[in-house]
């Protein structure tokens, strides 16, 4: 790192091999144990060397009774141990057609709002309606 300056990390999916490697719920304690340190490695990245660490996340449908009427919860997976360890969380959903939809959910910075984009072959552009 010394010849090159990198300024962003982006690991995919940060805890798809958590889910594969630790399964069920004797292995949870020890999951997210692991996966804290992981966390705070990033975190100690991100300080040190001043990148910006961008983390993908799995998410989940929690289906219980009350799904029916108000359609299934989206959680992500890893607990809040993923949500304390990040500054900033967006939320993305496919909309209409190509229509991409950005929710800033959790930010110290930024009021909760969303965004709406899609992304075309010239690049990331607005929404055409």
């Amino acid at each position: 790192m010394i010849e090159t300056r990198f300024a962003l990390v982006v690991v995919d999916s940060a805890t798809a091999l958590y889910r594969t490697d630790f399964s069920g719920r004797g292995e949870l304690s020890a999951r997210q144990m692991h996966l804290g340190k992981f966390l705070r490695s990033l975190q100690k990245l991100a300080d040190e060397f001043g990148v910006a660490v961008v983390i993908t996340n799995q998410v989940v449908s929690q289906v219980d009774g009350s799904s029916v009427f108000a359609g299934p919860q989206i959680k992500p997976i890893g607990g809040n141990i993923m949500a304390h360890a990040s500054t900033t969380r967006p939320a993305l959903r496919k909309g209409r057609g190509e229509e991409r939809i950005c929710k800033g959910i959790s930010s110290p910075c930024l009021a909760e709002a969303e965004a709406r984009f899609q992304i075309a072959v010239e690049g990331v552009t607005d929404v055409k309606d």
